[in-house]
């Protein structure tokens, strides 16, 4: 008779904090809240309803594609409402419905689902729809066209593209005090730049968003940006004004630092936030595009793989035996 023996097998122990992605989510959407409702403030019920289109959109693709691929529901666990609000927080107020609910669609079915879910992207979903509607619509993310009815005592002029088309000659109207406190056109969530501060130090305190992603990045585009500044103050903009303008903040604090489509190890992460500063402000500069950070994002996105197999030498040393 054959002696047969029953092997359980089981992982080895991990010590868990007791966080989850439920927590994180539900406190990303609260970070954000700040710059949202200034963007809510600042254009009204336009904004609003970009807002919740683009919220209620991704949940309700998420639980049809997990209906479709036969998968677990996963809307409770907040991550396509998260992807669904930055995705508006990016769009200006008077983006039209229905690309609204394209660009939901393309963030929860492109950027995320058809990797495999939560985890599995290697690209920002709400980055990578913001991208395929600029590429595909560029008109329908043009600010100073899309808001030129918006008349509320500010500036009117997109900053950074006052600053591409006409110089910093031009944007010396702009005072930092005003970009700081949202008094710009733009998106509806990427003005609001103290919003978006408290945001970020808020997340980064309760240990949701790695500081050395979001500070690596903030470093790079203001070095960048000095460099550039001082090789020629008559053609580019100072450091604090591409700190403040433009999707820098909202940037750092909400886009780079991603989980799943960034690094995990601590040089890894310093390198690819300043490779996506310093992409940002050359995009900006030289690029095609006004706003580099999408793109800059995206980029690093693609090498953030090979990034994270730099990792420190393992302790102890080596035994040659005879």
């Amino acid at each position: 008779m054959l002696n047969e023996k029953l092997y359980a097998g089981a992982h080895a122990p991990f010590w868990h904090n007791g966080s989850s992605i439920r927590d994180k989510s539900y406190n990303t959407i609260l970070a954000a809240l700040p710059a949202a409702l200034m963007g809510i403030y600042l254009y009204g019920v336009p904004a609003l309803g970009v807002l919740a289109l683009a919220m209620s959109s991704a949940i309700i693709w998420e639980w049809l594609i997990n209906r479709i691929m036969r998968r677990p529901t996963t809307i409770g666990d907040g991550d396509a409402a998260v992807i669904g609000l930055l995705l508006g927080m990016l769009l200006p107020a008077t983006i039209p419905w229905h690309a609204v609910i394209l660009g939901a669609l393309l963030a929860i079915l492109v950027g995320k689902q058809l990797y495999g879910g939560i985890g599995c992207n290697p690209f920002n979903p709400t980055l990578v729809a913001y991208a395929m509607l600029l590429l595909s619509w560029k008109g329908l993310l043009e600010f100073d066209a899309m808001l030129v009815n918006y008349d509320f005592g500010v500036n009117m002029v997109y900053p950074i593209g006052a600053l591409k088309h006409f110089g910093p000659k031009v944007i010396e109207e702009y005072r930092l005090a005003d970009l700081l406190m949202g008094w710009q056109s733009g998106a509806i969530g990427a003005t609001f730049g103290l919003g978006l501060i408290i945001g970020g130090l808020y997340l980064m305190v309760r240990g949701f968003i790695r500081w050395e992603i979001a500070l690596s990045f903030l470093a790079g585009v203001l070095v960048t940006a000095f460099l550039f500044n001082v090789a020629d103050p008559a053609k580019y903009g100072s450091p604090v004004f591409h700190l403040l303008s433009g999707y820098t903040l909202i940037g750092a604090f909400f886009l780079v630092t991603e989980d799943s489509s960034s690094p995990v190890n601590f040089l890894p992460m310093l390198i690819y936030g300043a490779g996506a500063g310093i992409l940002t402000v050359l995009i900006r500069n030289i690029g095609f595009f006004l706003d580099g950070v999408v793109f800059a994002v995206l980029m690093m996105n693609l090498v953030n793989p090979l990034l994270d197999k730099i990792r420190p030498k393992a302790l102890g040393r080596r035994i040659d035996y005879a």
